[in-house]
């Protein structure tokens, strides 16, 4: 349930993450934040997005190397400049062999060594190429696959080590829907024009991809068409965005035996000691009619087609770290294709993110030990306490929900684990080898560690203070499997505002209802409420409580299904309903949890606005954005969130609060009825 980056909600100030003044309201040196971002011209009741975030959305148009702008960039750019300087030291610093500092700086030093990687083209893959070419017959497929899995390649099949859903002590291992080379299913059958263009360029991406590995002209457009034949016919038995959210249909326990039966032809236990799986009784299917057909095309594809599409795999996965040529070709498709970008990222800011996907703990320790303080910690320790004490009594008065079901809802709730900041114990990189030879040795390496470090988990006992995020990355999440909300230590960040000179007002918006709030309602929207106290798939609802909780789903389905952007592309309703919910009930839980403090008791505007504007306001600045088009458009297809105007639009026009706030009456874009609103938490 994690949230995207293109959807992140960001939430309040470090207590020194900024370099900033104090706001007007606490020094009365600089213009009030949330009072300089609006666009007065626009009426509250009519689009309250661009009310709130109008004026700084047209002082912040989108850099030619990013695909939006808007908060999540501002953080971001304070985030890269304190890890930068942190690699750079460490690639200066005589570091003890094998320390996290020496894997830091050695990371960074090739990395940032362009000169290098032009020098040494594709040679970092020739390895891994030339064992894709050595395919002889079908036999060869599965070991050669085995091997680019363990590499981070994403080929055909995707084993994945977490939690049973139904049983939450164990580790299990799953296989789920995977190798595509476009975002998802849809890109390969959607016949707008918007989409056909981008499959045409799919289809070219890939044979420039082949010709930049020394194939000439007709071999490389013969090869494309391979791998896009083989991945459509992946997609056609991939699962739609919407259908993934089922938790149920995505759960079919089978023995090895019953596997072997779904793909005549395929031996899994072989294939799974390839890759170095441990000995498994059982796999968790997500997709059986995926698998169905990856065992039909291991036995009817021809081995060049499995040698051009495991070649394009491999390369894909990798060409971001190979010289400028392949860097290049992937930013055209994937950056401006894709998301619309116009101009690459700089290198430094690329390297660090793969730097963050390879040693992210490592760099996080650095990070919460210089700019995450004790009193920053405090008090959204507190915070979270307040928000949760205020959905405890949301509970206990919604009207749908029964008396029995609701004890059981206030457990669960007073059984969601909390971590903020960061996490109590660090991975060990001791096994993690990390040198100067060359960037793409590096991440593969890394790769094979943290496939590793995933399959290490079977048959051991479940880690429930493992983190799935690092503290230095701006985002947050629930996890119904530990039924706890993870919440960074970077996320509490809002540029040029000082965490000491941030009212509450806007801190309850900002943080305690679009990510605390937001991710306490995860553990009961449509997915989340499957999920037991413990973590386990389990109904513990009665029926009529769910028919009436899915009634009211209903509702806010056709309510955001009603939004059309782009021309023709609209939101998916059903696909976005968890997060959606998760926005409404946020809002509201926050709404009350701030009012039981000093500021909203005393009624004084701030800035000419008064606290409950301010809280509004507050939750809206954590959407402060704007989005190319084609980002928009990948996002309506592969994203359970909404675009960031709906995600502040369509839940305040269920908030009776946000109508008397801002005076919103009938005949406004966004007044919604009373009878019609949606009514959840």
């Amino acid at each position: 349930m994690n949230k995207n980056l293109l959807a992140l909600p960001l939430l309040a100030a470090l207590a020194t993450a900024c370099n900033s003044s104090p706001s007007s309201s606490a020094a009365g040196d600089k213009p009030d934040l949330l009072r300089a971002a609006l666009d007065t011209t626009v009426a509250p009741g009519d689009d309250f997005f661009s009310y709130a975030n109008g004026t700084w959305i047209k002082n912040h148009p989108i850099p030619a190397s990013e695909s939006n702008s808007g908060i999540g960039i501002e953080v971001q750019k304070e985030i890269y400049n304190r890890l930068r300087e942190t690699s750079v030291e460490a690639a200066k610093a005589s570091a003890a062999p094998g320390s996290n500092q020496q894997k830091i700086g050695d990371f960074w030093a090739v990395g940032i060594d362009s000169v290098k990687a032009n020098q040494l083209g594709y040679t970092p893959i020739k390895a891994e190429l030339a064992r894709i070419a050595g395919i002889k017959t079908a036999a060869d497929v599965p070991g050669v696959i085995a091997q680019e899995i363990k590499l981070g390649v994403r080929a055909l099949i995707g084993p994945r080590v977490s939690q049973d859903d139904k049983n939450s002590d164990k580790m299990a291992l799953y296989l789920y829907q995977s190798g595509l080379g476009l975002p998802n299913r849809d890109y390969y059958f959607n016949t707008d024009t918007r989409t056909k263009n981008i499959r045409r360029a799919y289809a070219r991406h890939v044979a420039n991809t082949f010709k930049l590995l020394g194939q000439d002209s007709t071999t490389a457009n013969a090869n494309a068409a391979r791998v896009v034949a083989l991945e459509t016919s992946l997609a056609k038995s991939s699962r739609k965005l919407e259908a993934l959210r089922d938790p149920y249909k995505n759960y079919n326990k089978m023995t090895l035996a019953q596997l072997d039966k779904l793909t005549p032809g395929v031996d899994w236990k072989s294939w799974f000691g390839q890759m170095g799986v441990p000995s498994v009784d059982t796999v968790i299917v997500g997709q059986p009619e995926f698998y169905q057909t990856v065992g039909q095309l291991l036995k009817t594809k021809p081995v060049a087609d499995w040698k051009a599409y495991l070649t394009w795999q491999l390369t894909r996965e990798y060409a971001t770290t190979l010289s400028q040529p392949f860097v290049d070709e992937s930013f055209k498709f994937y950056g401006t294709t894709l998301r619309g970008a116009k101009a690459m990222r700089p290198r430094w800011k690329r390297v660090l993110d793969m730097q963050e996907d390879a040693l992210g703990d490592a760099l996080g320790q650095l990070f919460v030990k210089e700019y995450f303080k004790p009193e920053a910690k405090a008090r959204y320790d507190t915070l979270v306490k307040n928000v949760v004490s205020s959905f405890a009594e949301h509970i206990k008065n919604v009207d749908w929900m029964s008396a029995p079901t609701k004890v059981v809802a206030l457990d669960k709730l007073h059984k969601i684990a909390p971590k903020v900041g960061y996490p109590n114990k660090w991975k060990d990189y001791s096994a993690l080898t990390i040198d100067r030879s060359s960037l793409t040795a590096n991440v593969m390496r890394a790769n094979q560690w943290q496939y590793n470090y995933q399959l290490n988990k079977l048959g051991k006992p479940v880690d429930r203070t493992e983190w799935g995020m690092t503290p230095q990355t701006y985002n947050a999440y629930y996890n119904g499997s530990n039924n706890e909300i993870v919440l960074p230590a970077a996320a509490f960040a809002i540029p040029t505002l000082l965490d000491a000179n941030a009212d509450d007002a806007l801190v309850y918006g900002y943080a305690g209802a679009s990510t605390i709030g937001h991710e306490l309602t995860h553990g009961f929207d449509d997915e989340g409420s499957q999920y037991d106290a413990h973590g386990n798939l389990h109904e513990w609802w009665s029926k009529d409580d769910r028919k009436r909780f899915n009634q009211r789903v209903a509702v806010i389905v056709k309510q955001f299904n009603s939004y059309t952007l782009l021309d023709s592309l609209h939101i998916n309703g059903k696909a976005t309903a968890g997060e959606n919910i998760a926005d409404l009930g946020g809002i509201v839980i926050g709404l009350d949890a701030f009012k039981k403090t000093k500021e909203y008791k005393e009624g004084k505007k701030v800035a000419g606005l008064t606290p409950v504007q301010r809280y509004f306001l507050g939750y809206a600045l954590g959407w402060q954005m704007h989005v190319r088009d084609e980002a928009l458009a990948s996002q309506l297809l592969t994203d359970v969130h909404s675009p960031a105007q709906y995600r502040v639009n369509g839940p305040m026009a269920d908030v009776p609060a946000f109508y008397e706030a801002f005076g919103v009456k009938p005949g406004q874009k966004l007044f919604i009825p009373d009878s019609a609103r949606v009514k959840i938490w």
